[in-house]
This record gives C-alpha cells, structure tokens and sequence, in this order.
C-alpha cells in the first residue's frame, strides 16, 4: 500500500488489525513471536544475529530484548532487495510498506550496521551495493527523492506537474536525498577504507549535487525545478505557481520540500542547509584523497563556506525567551518559521548528523525551545511527550523524535528517560511506528516503518556499549 493511501484509509491502526499483519505465536503471553520467520528474510547478517543474542543475554529486560529482536534487523529483515550484476554490487532498499527507495530512508535504515562490517563481508558489500544503486538513481534526477527498482515503471505520482521520469517514485526536492548518500558513503569509506564505490559514477552524482545546490541558492533565476500536485492536501504540493514563495539570494539552498516530505514554508530549511555543509566537506574530502578531484572539491567546500556564512547571518534568530537560537526556516527577507519537526535532518538531529557540536551554545538554546510547548509541535499526554509535525497532525508524537532526543542527550536520566517511552508506546506490537497519539500509545500510524526500527535498535545498542546501566529498569 502506498504511504498516501495508508494515511488517508488508514491513518490510525489498532493492535488487532496487527494480528493479522504479523504471526503472534501465543496471542497470552507478553512478549509474542513477531519477526518475520527465518525463512521469509531479505538478509540475514550473523553478526547482527550475534549482536542480538548477546544484547538479550546481557541485558535484564525482557521487553527491551524482545524490542531489540525485533527492530534492529527490520530493514534487513524486510526491506532489502540484492540487484547485484557479474561486475558491480547493486541493492536496492525500500522504506517500509511502500514499495520505493527513498535515498533518506535508505540510507538511515542501513546507518547502524556500518560497524558491524568489519565482521561480515555479505553485510559491507550489501551497503556497499546501496551506494552505486544511490549513485545511479541521482544521476537520473538529482531532484527526485525516492526511486523504483524498475526503471520503466511509472507510479501513482507520475501525473505530478513536474518533469517526471519513469523509475522515480516521486521527484519532491528535498536537499537531504543528496546528503544523506554522501554521508553513507563517506562512513563506509571511513570504516573499511575501500574506495571501490568512488567510480566515475559516483563522481558524476557529486557534480549533479553540487550543480543542484548551486541551482537551488537562486541567485540568477529560478532554477530548473518547479512542482505542483492535484491534491487536497495543502502540504504536497508547492505554492506560487509551483516555485514556492519567494527568497532573498543570500546564499542559502533553497528546499523546497522537508525530510517529511511536506512543502517547506520558507524555503531556505536551516537544519538542512546545516546538513549541507557536512556532506559538501566530506565529498570534498573524498574527491581530494581518492580521486585527486581538486577541482570539484575546491568547489564543494568553498559552497559549504558559502552556506555556513548564511545561515550565521540569516538562520539564527534572537527569540524573545531563548536568546540566539536556529530557526526551522526562513526566507531571506527577515521572515523565519520557529518549530521543530520530527523528521531528520531536524534542528534536534544536528549533533546526531554530525552537523553542529552537542555542546554548541546555540544549540542548546535551541534544543531547549523545541523541547517545549513554545514549540508548535510539541506534544504533551498521558502516554508520552515529543515532536510531531504537519505530516501527520496534531496530537501525533514520532517515535523517531523521542529517540534522536536520547541521541543527542548529555543527560543520564534522559536517555533513560527516552528509552523508557519509546519501549512503552509500541501498541503491544513490538515495533516502532511512524506515529502514535500522545494519550493512547495503539492509536498510531504506519506499522512497517524500518528506519524507525533500525533507528531505535541503534539506540539500545549503543547505550548498552556505553551506558548499560541506563537499560536497568
């Protein structure tokens, strides 16, 4: 079922209708069979498998052991798809329960096995596989957010108001889908050392990156790229004649879609921009070192000096209670939205992505603004407190938001705290969801979400290496 036709049928699922998406072996006990069986996987890493057994043996919870069996592995599980060929690794990865490859989602789902690769050759050449397959589908449209298997398959979006191709799943320009490939990429070079992905391939989607996020500052025109949907929906579709309203060229990048998939208000999206510069500065550190492009490079990182001087001077604003702190977005002219959304790149994620210091002081004011009610989209009930966002609505927290709050936390209690109500707003189906409401954790959305999973697997594997204490409750 595709995402719009599952948030529009389906908006909210209750725990019976999971019992009949999953097999719950004895329906009585507390913690029932709900991965997927052995013989119906994608992938399996026995490492990862190992992974497991040792996190539940070691530690004394039963429920975050039975989390952890079942949300780890999701994307390997359920999502992963081998298209290698006799000469190059192929792998293609879709989101969940819609049938596309989100070159965001892809990248984030596969993010937490990276340091296992040392340890399983099948699992560094399946990631390795998703950065050529990222490489061939930017090269088709840099603008295009997420991508079919088949090349020739034209989907439901494909009478959107833009120049759609067949193969793409959906053409919503969203800076990140060229960021978040380059920051695969570059952890996976940094891991293993191979460079076997940096093809002439790979350096043609980084002069598409650089060649868009030039287009998209806007300083002489337009650009290329304009979108319209026929839709009821306020947020699919683009405003002003499909360009989105106006900015002031000051050297910012243009988004006009956020990591939900939503149209930005103001189009120059700061956490992005932030995400931008990291992934410029690392492009142009592999570009330097493996291919000797100094070119490109020089190019990439003279942008990335760009666009941190704008967001300096136009992305933090000086709020009435906090002082100097990001804003979500803003325009160029003075205008600036304040709000947080629960998607990443997200103004809470900024240390996560390696985009700002989790000590910065700006961040931290920031941090203590979108973790309150003067944050438009921050919930508070009697099953838990977090971001939400447009995406879904009112009264909706993202799993997701709780979990990158633990990510970015310097804090003991809350990461413990985090934890806490991630493991006890599943539903009772051991999974992570898109969203659940804030006063009834089975009242939620989407019940195949992997980067969810995953992402929340990466929590608990990392607070046991680090802080297993925190897990003692």
């Amino acid at each position: 079922m595709n995402r719009k036709k599952f948030l529009q049928q389906s908006a909210l699922f209750s725990v019976g209708l999971m019992a009949n998406k999953f097999s719950f072996g004895t329906v009585n006990t507390r913690f029932p069979t709900v991965r997927v069986p052995l013989n119906k996987r994608h992938f399996t890493s026995y490492v990862i498998e190992n992974a497991i057994e040792e996190f539940q043996k070691k530690v004394n919870n039963p429920e975050l052991g039975w989390l952890f069996n079942n949300c780890f592995p999701n994307t390997l599980d359920t999502t992963i798809y081998d298209e290698s060929t006799s000469t190059q690794k192929l792998t293609y990865v879709i989101t969940g329960d819609i049938d596309a490859m989100w070159l965001r989602d892809s990248s984030a789902q596969v993010w937490p096995y990276l340091q296992f690769m040392h340890k399983d050759r099948k699992l560094q050449d399946l990631i390795l596989g998703l950065i050529n397959k990222q490489s061939k589908c930017i090269n088709i449209d840099p603008y295009a957010n997420a991508f079919y298997n088949d090349p020739t398959k034209e989907g439901e979006w494909f009478s959107d108001h833009t120049e759609m191709k067949a193969g793409i799943h959906e053409r919503k320009w969203e800076i990140d889908s060229l960021c978040y490939p380059i920051r695969l990429a570059y952890e996976y070079w940094k891991t293993t050392k191979d460079t076997t992905p940096f093809n002439d391939e790979w350096v043609k989607a980084q002069e598409n990156t650089y060649k868009t996020f030039i287009e998209q500052q806007r300083k002489d025109n337009l650009g290329p790229y304009n979108f319209m949907r026929t839709t009821p929906r306020g947020t699919d579709t683009l405003q002003v004649d499909g360009w989105g309203y106006p900015v002031n060229p000051v050297g910012l990048i243009c988004s006009s879609f956020r990591p939900s998939d939503d149209c930005s208000i103001f189009p120059f999206l700061i956490p992005s921009n932030l995400f931008a510069v990291i992934s410029l500065r690392q492009a142009a550190e592999i570009l330097r070192k493996v291919k000797n492009n100094t070119i490109l490079a020089s190019k990439m990182e003279s942008l990335a000096d760009e666009v941190q001087k704008a967001i300096n001077d136009y992305g933090i604003i000086d709020h009435p209670k906090y002082g100097k702190i990001y804003a979500y977005e803003v325009d160029g002219f003075g205008s600036a939205l304040m709000m947080d959304d629960a998607n990443v790149p997200s103004l809470l994620s900024l240390p996560y992505l390696g985009a700002v210091d989790v000590n910065d002081e700006t961040y931290q004011r920031t941090r203590k603004f979108i973790l309150s009610e003067d944050n438009p989209f921050f919930f508070k009930g009697k099953a838990g407190e977090g971001i939400g966002g447009p995406h879904i609505g009112r009264d909706m927290i993202w799993p997701m938001a709780i979990t990158m709050r633990a990510f970015t936390s310097t804090n003991d209690n809350e990461i413990r705290d985090c934890i806490k109500m991630v493991a006890s707003t599943h539903g009772d189906t051991g999974f992570m969801h898109e969203t659940f409401h804030k006063d009834d954790p089975k009242k939620f959305t989407r019940h195949w979400f992997a980067w969810a999973n995953t992402l929340f697997g990466e929590l608990l594997w990392k607070t046991y290496k680090e802080k297993p204490s925190l897990l003692k409750f």
